[in-house]
């Protein structure tokens, strides 16, 4: 069945509280230290313990500095009385990126003989493509950073490559970032849920001022990649630009499927103190819509739709605008990106408006909860200055999906169940797949797949090994010439 990571951020995100949760899930930590050993990154530590959290057992990860760190400081952070009127006695950073500075050439002293890292995005990549981790891990690991970079540009007003972070190219935020990278390619789960990061209110003291929650790293991001932000009455930064920038790296989907089982549930412990408890609850989960396979054989058995069950009912939202002034090119992106952020199904209509324009009615099947997203979305996208939503009703099938061997190889199916009885569809994607390998036309393969998979979903009823060689030779004769 096809497993999903759904990511709770009800009290906020971001990255040790990932790193932790995905520990907790069953993360290799074994793998994590390898990787934190070789970023070679003097005077840090990790430690990894379990704390407890309104009365929750929960990890906690902990990067340890050689200097002091103001990060979980509340007085600081949110105080009204700060030691901030020095000359930098301690000009360390924080977890949470905020500050920027794009020149080395600081006159001013430090009380404090510690080194401050002040880290482009090529040095930060450098570190990266050296340390001891899986592609996998740096490929996500180097996509958020370069999230983080382009949002600080963004805020900042300058070049990408004029950008050098006090915070984000400190030494606890390339920990976090590597860490979850890693953490999340052990996992092996690619597709990750973000259906909303809760974020505070207020502001937060950084380096260089008082700046207001969401800060605008974490706003570019959100803004940038489409994500879902909720904003709750908690005075406090709940989001930072670390975790905003790892939801936006892995994100797959923004809505949770309709049912799921909960197969594993981590949790990860934030270190500043709120009202209420900063934990970050990750859950592998596994959907309705894949099938349990055997790993001699995708038994037809596991693909049965039950014969008994009825067309289900359920309700969507519909939202249709016309357009007469916008590109092919915007609107295909416009479908592709809505698909993405959970549109059911996005389609255009060709039609002709006032003065006989040629026009395209957009429309776009969604579920209540993600119509706000994908209006703004359209908005964003789009020329079209309004949006019509409507209620509508549908009827479903009973349906599965799952995989299974074939003489052709193993392909993706859809069983459902109408009123005539079960029926088995191969996805387009193997199909296209078998053709491309094989030569076959599309035609000839498809004769060979329906033959093959007539009993799969049936009743006591199985294509097996010997059955399908048997219809392959059978195809064979008759169709010799294009096999």
């Amino acid at each position: 069945m096809k497993q999903a990571l759904y990511f709770e951020c009800a009290t906020g995100i971001s990255g040790d509280m990932t790193v932790a949760a995905l520990l907790d899930l069953g993360a290799d930590e074994a793998a994590l230290r390898r990787t934190l050993d070789s970023l070679r990154l003097d005077g840090v530590e990790v430690k990894i313990s379990r704390v407890k959290k309104a009365g929750l057992d929960v990890c906690d990860f902990d990067v340890i500095l050689p200097e002091e760190n103001h990060d979980h400081d509340m007085e600081y952070l949110y105080g009204h009385e700060h030691p901030h009127d020095h000359e930098h006695e301690h000009e360390h950073h924080h977890d949470h990126e905020h500050e920027y500075e794009h020149h080395h050439d600081h006159d001013h002293e430090h009380g404090h003989d510690h080194h401050h890292a002040h880290r482009g995005l090529t040095e930060i990549l450098s570190i990266l493509q050296q340390a001891d981790m899986t592609p996998g891990a740096r490929t996500i690991a180097e996509k958020t950073f370069r999230i983080l970079a382009d949002a600080e540009a963004k805020a900042h007003g300058v070049a990408l490559e004029d950008v050098h972070f006090h915070e984000v190219g400190a030494a606890d935020s390339i920990v976090d970032v590597a860490a979850a990278a890693v953490c999340l390619d052990s996992l092996g789960v690619t597709d990750c849920v973000f259906p909303a990061l809760c974020e505070g209110s207020g502001s937060v003291r950084c380096q260089h001022g008082v700046l207001p929650v969401p800060v605008p790293a974490v706003a570019n991001i959100v803004q940038a990649h489409g994500l879902p932000l909720t904003i709750t009455p908690q005075r406090g930064e709940l989001v930072t630009p670390t975790g905003a920038a790892i939801a936006a790296a892995v994100c797959t989907a923004t809505r949770l499927p309709e049912r799921f089982r909960i197969l594993k549930t981590g949790m990860g412990a934030g270190k500043r103190e709120y009202e209420r408890p900063s934990i970050l609850r990750v859950m592998l989960i596994e959907t309705d819509d894949g099938a349990e396979t055997s790993e001699a054989d995708a038994s037809a058995e596991t693909l049965k739709v039950d014969a008994s069950a009825a067309p289900e009912s359920d309700t969507l939202t519909l939202l249709e605008t016309n357009v007469d002034d916008c590109t092919g090119e915007a609107l295909g992106y416009v479908m592709e990106a809505a698909l993405q952020a959970g549109a059911r199904d996005v389609f255009y209509t060709p039609i002709y408006m006032k003065k006989n324009r040629p026009a395209y009615l957009l429309s776009v099947l969604c579920t209540e909860a993600d119509r706000t997203a994908l209006e703004r979305l359209i908005f964003t996208n789009t020329t079209t200055i309004g949006i019509r939503r409507s209620t509508v009703r549908r009827t479903t099938l009973a349906r599965r999906s799952g995989k299974v061997k074939t003489s052709l190889g193993e392909i993706d199916v859809k069983v459902y169940h109408a009123p005539d009885g079960n029926r088995v569809t191969p996805e387009y994607e193997s199909v296209a797949a078998i053709c491309r390998s094989s030569g076959k036309s599309w035609q000839t393969v498809m004769k060979v797949l329906r033959a093959e998979l007539s009993g799969v979903g049936q009743k006591g009823s199985s294509a097996t090994q010997a059955e399908s060689e048997m219809i392959r030779r059978k195809l064979e004769a008759e169709f010799s010439d294009a096999l």
